[in-house]
């Protein structure tokens, strides 16, 4: 018999461990990922920043892995709307649940609510063309920004407004997210963090990239990035500070923006009355390897800032979760009877997207060596029907695709150019489904 397996979400956690299934499986396999979006990848390609092509080519790998005989894709099937766990529990014999960590993490000081203060996630999700941010979320009219962390995706967001809309030309940001972002009136960025240099989550070809930035003046200041012993640090870390420690001394050129990357100040007050008008920030430093602060205060003026500190999952409808460590509790993978878990969701928000592979192993050893074929007789496809539920096909996504790569041929601007919003991305796919037969 066939064993039949949903997936819970295609971004990369899903779609490896749709792979290590079939890979692992003695006997054969169909694996049906569902997506409440109507696109695969999930942060591979709502995550990625635009301009990092390289890392976006890990599409090409998860494409043939949806490609695969036994593999489905489902898009548009959201858990809790269109279907509940019980009656996936009786499609399949066993769910694994592969929905990442889908929001940012908060700071939890006064004025964090205040119009003009925003999640990193937003911001990613709005240049990338997520289909639940819309192209006018933001319109960058602020002349200062502060962004609150010091990992990758803060590089990623002071580096997307740091450049300018030509340089972004000949990526697949959306045409409507380039006009504003042509228009944009930012002009200094304060990437700040409340541990030192030797602290920060950069990774070191990232930072790099960061210096340089042919429009804008990047700049630290030589007293907080003193660092005491260098030889401690691992080279990963001595990478980082070297690069941080260069642009201390840097004299800046009178580019047309400046970006300051500060450490050792955490976040007090969002300052403003009616919007955002500043962050207050009090001065830290190391105590018994905890952060502690100093009493010193600083006020940076800012009509956006943003909190670039961390993802966490949410709770899915019907699902065990822990709200402590905001995880999907798992042993090896098992959650319970037939349910398992995968990626972020059983880990939390670590590691690299490839990462998510040996993770997706684990999770596929510890499935096949507990669920036989043959325990659920229900077929999705009915009840989806039933319910006048028409999913996103593998094909209906080569639709959309297509059509992306129409716009940007119209428009000539690189490969692809990413349609904006559901309506967009089903009217491409109607126009690219078979008109349905008439009966005589």
């Amino acid at each position: 018999m066939t064993l039949r397996v949903a997936i819970v979400g295609s971004g990369p956690a899903g779609i490896y461990t749709a792979e290590a299934l079939l890979k692992q499986s003695a006997g054969p396999v169909e694996v049906d990922v569902l997506e409440r979006l109507p696109t695969p990848y999930g942060l591979v390609r709502y995550g990625v920043a635009p301009d990092h092509t390289s890392i976006k080519s890990i599409a090409g790998y998860l494409r043939r892995v949806l490609e695969s005989p036994g593999v489905r894709f489902l898009g548009g099937v959201e858990l809790g709307r269109d279907v509940t766990v019980e009656e996936l529990l009786g499609c399949y014999d066993a769910v694994v649940y592969c929905t990442g960590a889908m929001v940012d993490r908060r700071l939890g000081v006064p004025g964090e609510d205040l119009p003009g203060s925003v999640a990193a996630t937003d911001f990613v999700n709005w240049y990338c063309g997520h289909p639940d941010v819309p192209p006018d979320r933001f319109a960058l009219d602020a002349e200062d920004v502060v962004v609150i962390g010091v990992g990758n995706v803060a590089v990623d967001v002071v580096r997307i407004m740091a450049k300018t809309a030509a340089e972004l030309r000949e990526t697949d940001v959306p045409e409507e997210v380039l006009e504003r972002l042509a228009a944009s009136r930012v002009r200094r960025l304060h990437m700040v963090g409340r541990r030192g240099a030797e602290h920060a989550k950069f990774t070191l070809k990232e930072l790099r990239e960061l210096g340089e930035l042919g429009g804008a003046d990047v700049l630290t200041f030589p007293e907080e990035v003193k660092v005491d012993d260098l030889a401690a640090l691992s080279r990963q870390v001595r990478g980082n500070v070297d690069v941080l420690q260069g642009w201390a001394s840097r004299v800046p050129a009178g580019r047309p923006r400046r970006l300051e990357v500060r450490f050792w100040l955490r976040p007090v007050e969002v300052l403003g009355d009616s919007r955002v008008e500043g962050v207050r920030f009090e001065r830290t430093r190391l105590e018994d390897g905890r952060v502690v602060g100093t009493g010193e205060f600083e006020t940076i003026p800012a009509g956006m800032v943003m909190r670039s500190v961390g993802y966490q999952s949410v709770a899915l409808p019907g699902v065990p979760f822990d709200t402590a460590s905001m995880t999907v509790p798992n042993v090896a993978g098992k959650v319970t009877d037939r349910q398992y878990v995968a990626g972020w969701l059983k880990r939390g928000p670590t590691g690299v997207i490839g990462t998510n592979k040996s993770d997706g192993a684990e999770t596929a050893r510890t499935l096949l060596a507990e669920v036989k074929p043959g325990v659920a007789g229900g077929r999705i496809d009915d009840l989806l029907r039933a319910r006048g539920v028409r999913p996103v096909t593998y094909e209906d996504w080569l639709a959309i695709e297509a059509a992306e790569s129409g716009l940007a041929e119209s428009l000539k601007r690189g490969e692809r150019v990413k349609l904006v919003g559901r309506p967009a991305m089903l009217d491409a796919l109607r126009r690219g489904r078979p008109a349905p037969e008439r009966t005589p």
